[in-house]
Order: structure tokens, then C-alpha cells, then sequence
């Protein structure tokens, strides 16, 4: 495909086959439609959903399930279909984080996920409709009384 300009990464190069469409858009960014997941140089848990057409529009994304392993909610058929998911082995789900300068004051929006389909390479941000995940949750989820740290 070839070169496009990033928000964090400078001059990337992607192939058509890289790029997520967001039929909708993302909400507040209707008109971005396709992006790409980079990765972070290093082992990181981060990746970056960088826009494929606006050099400065990127969200620091991450797995949800690495800081908070029991986070699950149901999907809706409509979505489902609407993404083309046939198998869930196909479905990634990331979370934009939100960086500020003290990381214990970052936070993750639990209640936006952003469900992809790794194989269709589409991809939507759902919004949880119950009250049960807060946008601005932690980004080190707090310790539950009565359990116990490794």
C-alpha cells in the first residue's frame, strides 16, 4: 500500500490488508473510517489505533482483559452482524487508554470497547448500554477486599 504519516510512529508502512473500516466512524469522528493497529516499539501492552487518513488523530489502545481479566459483556447479534463475525476466535477487543502525566491517574474506557474482526478487518466502538464498566476506569484496577496479590 505503502507509507502513511502517524500521530506517534512518523512515517509507518502499511498494507491494504492492515487497514480496520469503521463503517460508522468513531463516535465524535464519523468521518474516520479506516485505521490501523500499530505496535508500540518494545513489549508493550499498548498498541496504537492510528487513523489511516489523519496524521493526528491516534488513540493509545490496549487488551482490557490484561488489566482486568474477569471484564466480559454480551455483544449484540446486530453488531455481530454488522461486523461480519462468524467466529469468535476472529474478534478482538481493545479499550482506549487515556495517559495523563501521573500513570496511577490514567485511565481506560471500559464502557467504549472497540470490538474488531481480525478476519473481515472491520471494526466498530460499542457502547455498553448498562452501568456496569465506567468510561474512566482505572488503569490499575483496584484490589478487591478480602483477596490477596501474588
Amino acid at each position: 500500500m505503502g507509507i502513511i504519516k502517524t500521530k506517534y510512529l512518523g512515517e509507518v508502512d502499511v498494507k491494504t490488508s492492515d487497514i480496520f473500516r469503521f463503517k460508522s466512524g468513531l463516535p465524535g469522528f464519523g468521518e474516520e473510517t479506516e485505521f490501523v493497529m500499530l505496535d508500540l516499539p518494545g513489549d508493550s501492552a499498548f498498541q496504537i489505533m492510528q487513523s489511516f487518513n489523519t496524521p493526528h488523530l491516534a488513540f493509545i489502545v490496549t487488551n482490557p482483559h490484561l488489566l482486568y481479566q474477569d471484564y466480559e459483556f454480551e455483544l449484540d447479534a446486530s453488531i455481530a452482524e454488522q461486523l461480519e463475525i462468524e467466529h469468535e476466535a476472529d474478534v478482538a477487543v481493545v479499550v482506549i487508554v487515556t495517559l495523563k502525566d501521573a500513570l496511577e491517574q490514567s485511565t481506560i474506557n471500559l464502557k467504549g470497547p472497540i470490538i474488531l474482526n481480525t478476519k473481515a478487518r472491520t471494526g466498530k466502538q460499542y457502547i455498553l448500554q448498562d452501568e456496569t464498566y465506567p468510561v474512566k476506569a482505572p488503569l490499575t484496577p483496584p484490589v478487591q477486599p478480602g483477596v490477596k496479590g501474588d
